[in-house]
């Protein structure tokens, strides 16, 4: 069947009656929600990884997956046969008429963008393309990922020419950890450019099937990848302010989420919350792609530059904030209450995790009485090490605690008080650095506690 050629009713017909075949490059948790979507629309789905093991584990469904709806949506369809995964990624673009691609794209020691898993599966999938199928990009890439790097790869394995014999265009994933199926299905329109108008065209008629917000048709693949990256800049540049003012309060004084709350209510002001600093695969790698493409172009990103600085040396930051209250306050040998390594609250994520670069400073710096607590993470490497594993039971973590460092604003850690926090350290007095505002109420602190925070003077 050629896609570039049918209808708008025959395409929606197609998918929803499920003889469209769908394959998934990348079965991360991306990859996996992407496949769900598909799948509940009406679609046949291939998942693709390099990964064996990884492979292995998704046929058998042997996977810690947050979100139910994936989980079911992979277990009906695995019954049903609608649904595998395979590590022969030409097998599976000779089997399917849409290619999605969800491989990362990573930074090398000198912050550049690596492209070798993205240009590794455009040569598989050109090596299985035929007529009137369509390739869609939505990793998060720099600006002319799809034109210049993913459209020749194609062209050159498979003899055929974009526009003309098969369809290319880009569609970011806009996704939050933990809601991904609703993100895409309910939250937020899907944003499309194509290659041309007629890639464009059917991409954006196969996403109305299922994405209830509609399509923001973007004029080219280029408009639609800085989009991407500019939402991830927005709030790193955001938070980067975030992150000062909160320092100025701290040392003048004033309370950050008082003038936050305050500033707020001016609907042209949208201050962010502050913190330890910002992980994840996201935020942290789309500054530095839009920094490269300016650089490329003899522009100087002064704003999101120092954006970027600021939110990286927070964790310095923060580690210098523990050794200065511990001097203030005489403690020496003291034993660190590390709570939360995730980069967010309510995931697993360490990825680019502050709190992972705020333990291993501390390490580095000669801090080896240390207990990490997460409730959602069950191993990272990084900490293993280190010698340092994750203790899920709390209590075994905050006992004999001189200082606690709050890291991560996991759900369970807003249930804690100060006085339960106290009591369980077992101590006479605690230093409690809360890095996530975690703390709200204040008013019951024992006496035994000095308590500071990210944006909060010293009480």
């Amino acid at each position: 069947m050629n896609l570039l050629n049918l209808d708008r009713k025959s395409i929606e017909e197609m998918l929803k009656s499920g003889r469209l075949v769908i394959a998934i490059y990348g079965l991360g948790y991306v990859g996996l929600a992407i496949a769900t979507v598909w799948l509940r629309a009406g679609g046949k789905v291939i998942g693709v990884d390099i990964d064996e093991k990884k492979v292995d584990k998704v046929n058998s469904l042997d996977l810690d997956i947050g979100e139910k709806v994936i989980y079911n949506t992979l277990l009906k369809a695995i019954e049903d046969g609608r649904f595998y995964a395979i590590i022969d990624g030409v097998e599976a673009s000779r089997k399917s008429n849409i290619k999605i691609i969800t491989v990362p794209i990573y930074l090398s020691g000198d912050r550049k963008p690596v492209f070798n898993a993205i240009i590794d599966v455009s040569k598989k999938i050109g090596r299985g393309l035929k007529r009137g199928d369509i390739v869609i990009v939505e990793s998060s890439v720099p600006p002319y990922t799809t034109r210049n790097i993913v459209k020749p790869v194609l062209e050159e394995s498979s003899g055929l020419k974009a526009e003309i014999d098969f369809g290319l265009a880009y569609s970011p994933e806009r996704i939050y950890i933990g809601r991904a199926v609703k993100d895409i299905e309910e939250n937020y329109p899907k944003i499309v450019g194509g290659i041309g108008e007629k890639s464009a065209e059917v991409v954006k008629i196969l996403y109305e099937v299922f994405v209830k917000k509609g399509v923001i048709l973007l004029p080219d693949t280029v408009h639609a990848e800085f989009e991407k990256l500019i939402e991830g800049v927005y709030r790193d540049v955001n938070i980067a302010l975030a992150n000062e003012i909160a320092e100025i309060c701290r040392n003048i004084g004033l309370d950050y989420d008082l003038i936050r709350m305050a500033a707020n209510s001016q609907p042209f002001c949208h201050l962010h919350k502050p913190g330890v600093g910002v992980g994840g695969f996201c935020i942290p790698l789309y500054s530095y792609f839009i920094i490269n493409t300016a650089k490329k172009n003899r522009i100087d990103p002064l704003i999101i530059k120092t954006a970027r600085k600021i939110n990286e040396n927070m964790p310095e930051k923060i580690v210098n904030l523990v050794e200065k209250m511990a001097k203030e306050h005489g403690l020496k040998d003291f034993r660190i209450a590390i709570l939360g390594v995730a980069f967010r609250g309510g995931i697993d994520d360490t990825r680019l995790s502050p709190a992972v670069a705020i333990i291993k400073k501390l390490y580095e710096k000669g801090y080896r009485n240390m207990a990490v607590n997460d409730p959602y993470v069950k191993y990272c490497g990084e900490l293993e090490n280190l010698g340092l594993k994750i203790e899920r039971n709390i209590g075994k973590v905050l006992r004999n605690a001189d200082i606690i460092l709050i890291t991560t604003d996991h759900p369970e850690y807003f249930s804690l008080s100060l006085r339960k926090v106290y009591s369980l350290s077992g101590k006479d007095f605690i230093i409690v650095i809360d890095g996530k505002h975690v703390f709200k109420d204040l008013s019951e602190k024992p006496k035994g506690i000095k308590y500071i925070g990210v944006g909060k003077p010293a009480i």
